[in-house]
Formats: C-alpha cells, structure tokens, sequence
C-alpha cells in the first residue's frame, strides 16, 4: 500500500473514537453543501499550484548538518547521509521532503518512523498522516497508533519524527489547514462543479417550455425526450423546433450575470492566502500585479519569508528535538540551505558575490563553489578591497612602516 493509499478519499474529519481530539472541531461538511476531502481540495488547480510550489521549493533546499559554529559541515555524522541524501532505500531526500512539504500543507502533521540498526538511526519510514493518531496513556505519555493492512501498531513517541504546523496548545496533532477552512475550499469546489455542469450543458441554461394548451403527461415525457437530443457540450448549436405554441423561457441567469468567473477568480485568492503563497507565482495575475522585473522577485522573496521559511524552521526544529540526542543537540545544528532558492539572476549574483569576497566575509574559493567552480590555488585566503587601505600603510605591501621610510606628509 502506497504513501496515497490511506490518505486520499478520506473524509477529513472523522468521526468514532479513533479520530483525534482536534478534527471534531472541523467535521466534513461545509456551508456550500460539498464535502472536503485531500483529494477533492488537491483536485482545485489552485491547492495543487500552491502545494507544488512549496514541496518544490522546500526540495531545492537541501537539509544539512552543521557543527556547534552553524558553518562546519558534518558530513561524517550518521544522521547527514539519512537527511541529505536518502532516509530510507525507498525514498530519495528529495521525495521525503516533498512528502513532508505535502503532509503539512494539507494535514499540518509529517510523520516518519526511526529505524534503529543497534543504537544508531539507520532509516525514516514516513507515513500517511491520517493512519496515524497521537494519543497519550493513562500517565499521560504521548504514543502513536498506526494503522497498517494487519491491524493498528503502536509506536513509542521515542521511536517517531513528528513535524507539526499550527498547533493549538493541550493538543498533540498539527491542525490541517484545509480543514480549518474547509469553507472556503467547498466554495471553491462547488464553483468548479457548477462550472462543470454548465459546460456538460453545452452553455446552456436551464430552460422552461409554456403553452396555451393543456398537454398530457405523454405529451410532456415526448417533448422532454425530444429535447435531451439537444443537451451536452457535444450537441451545443443545434437547432430546435417548438411546435403546438411552445415559447422557450431561461429559469437561470447566464454566467455573465451570476459573476462565476470573479468568483472562481476570488476562490483562487482565497486559496493562496491560505497557504501563504502570492498568486502571480501560480500564474494568477489580478488587480494588475505584475509578473515582471523587481516585482515578481519582491514576491519571491515575500514567499520565502513568510511561507516557506516558517515551514523550513518547523522541519528543523522537529529534527533536533526527535532525532538529535541531549549529547548532539549541544554539538550539531541542522538548517535547510537556502542559497540556490535565492540566488538572483548572473548580474545579481555577481554583484552579491563581488561585495562578500571584498568584504572578507567569503574567500575566492568560496565564492566559486557557490558557482559551481573548482577551487583555484591561493584562493582560501581572505582578501580585502584595496581601498580600505589605512592611510598609514599606503605604498607599502602590507607590513609596517620601514625605519628609512621618509616623514610622510598629512
């Protein structure tokens, strides 16, 4: 059974006593009348626009680990191959954390199991988030159940990677946030089947037949009949004969009229803003937001600060606390690396790069591995730009003053 195969065409909320405490607080119907469910919220366009442009974003950050200084690289740590490169021989580092990525935006909970090999972790199995409840025992110590074709398991907290969004205090589970505005997303869904069933119609709206004879219930079933022929998108400009004194009268207003494109339009602005993304970056350009020059990369870099970001420092945070021990939470830090999701365009980067070198913030060779470049000799050393020169050490190759130097002039 795949990752999927748990998860989608569930209802969100479910009811019994296996549900967690925190989904009787949304249920599963919804002002418009649709139920919501992961599946039907992922088939909007919008929520899989916005979901795919997060876990795609999230996938171009790589997760590494770092020494006590946040800059040495730990690469002969155990956890760095599990996190960097591949948590299990299943899944490479970029499905995991798109798997996380999605697991969050959709239920607010990523989980993956530790598996040991003696003391060390040697593997991170994740799971669908709704096969796993979080519980607590009668002395209160929090557990997870999973369920699995053979039945329910129950996994000690120890022994699982939980990375939660939003959480409401006294409770252990992540909110989802299409749960929390499943109104907004069965508006959404219910606009996108209206719509549906408009263009099924072939444009047409329903429509009423009147006469000034009294017709029998054959007659009416004869003409109904006759009429379907017409009914469909395949059938759209055919032409009708109304006999017997027949006048053809609209019951619905166009979709002109009912305003269904500004309001599918605002479904779509609604859904961003409930995952935080800017809808020129999943192509919706409204009230003349620009896609072009500084604009859009004031948006990317809004997106980063107030999406993605706070998304990447949860992941982090649940790391350390249940995948580090007490001994390697005071040596280690992990932090997704963020540089290539923010590099600018070549003038951009150079311009960047140029002002760190000069600076003595990077050595040359640093700044050529951020380009991708091989390391050239003498080029670990830190430089400085030749104009920050103190005034005393002018002419000179950078040692002090020579005794047979002549007085200089101030």
């Amino acid at each position: 059974m795949g990752f999927f195969d748990k998860w989608f065409g569930r209802p969100i909320g479910l009811s019994g006593d296996d549900a967690p405490f925190w989904r009787g607080f949304f249920g599963t119907g919804t002002t418009s009348g649709e139920c919501v469910t992961y599946d039907s919220a992922m088939g909007l366009d919008a929520v899989w626009a916005c979901v795919n442009l997060i876990s795609n974003a999230v996938v171009t950050c790589p997760c590494v680990i770092y020494g006590a200084d946040g800059v040495t690289v730990a690469s002969k740590e155990g956890l760095y191959d599990l996190l960097h490169d591949q948590p299990n021989e299943f899944d490479t580092a970029t499905d995991f954390w798109s798997m996380a990525a999605l697991s969050l935006c959709l239920d607010g909970n990523f989980f993956a199991e530790k598996v040991y090999l003696g003391e060390r972790i040697a593997g991170l199995v994740p799971f669908a988030p709704l096969s796993v409840d979080v519980k607590r025992d009668d002395r209160n110590r929090r557990y997870y159940e999973v369920s699995e074709k053979t039945g329910k398991r129950r996994v000690a907290a120890d022994r699982m990677l939980h990375i939660r969004g939003y959480v409401v205090p006294g409770i252990d589970r992540g909110l989802s946030p299409i749960g929390a505005v499943r109104n907004a997303v069965g508006n959404a869904q219910s606009g996108e089947k209206s719509a549906g069933k408009m263009f099924a119609n072939g444009m047409l709206a329903s429509m009423m037949l009147s006469s000034d004879q009294v017709l029998k219930a054959d007659q009416r079933k004869q003409i109904a009949d006759s009429l379907q022929a017409f009914a469909g998108a395949d059938k759209a400009g055919g032409i009708i004969v109304l006999e017997a004194g027949l006048k053809a009268q609209q019951l619905t207003i166009n979709p002109q009229d009912a305003q269904m494109l500004e309001t599918r339009q605002f479904s779509v602005e609604q859904i961003c803003r409930i995952f935080g993304v800017p809808p020129v970056m999943i192509g919706h350009a409204a009230n003349g937001t620009t896609t072009w020059g500084s604009g859009i990369e004031q948006l990317i870099l809004q997106f980063t600060k107030t999406c993605l970001t706070p998304m990447l420092r949860r992941i982090e945070d649940g790391i350390r606390r249940d995948l580090f021990t007490s001994q390697e939470r005071g040596r280690l830090s992990v932090k997704f690396n963020m540089e290539g999701l923010l590099r600018g365009d070549s003038a951009a980067r150079a311009d960047f790069l140029s002002k760190l070198v000069t600076s003595s913030i990077y050595t040359p060779n640093e700044a050529r591995r951020y380009e991708n470049k091989a390391p050239e000799d003498g080029g670990d050393q830190l430089i400085a730009n030749g104009t920050m020169t103190p005034l005393t050490l002018l002419g000179h190759n950078g040692g002090p003053a020579l005794e047979d130097d002549p007085p200089r002039k101030v």
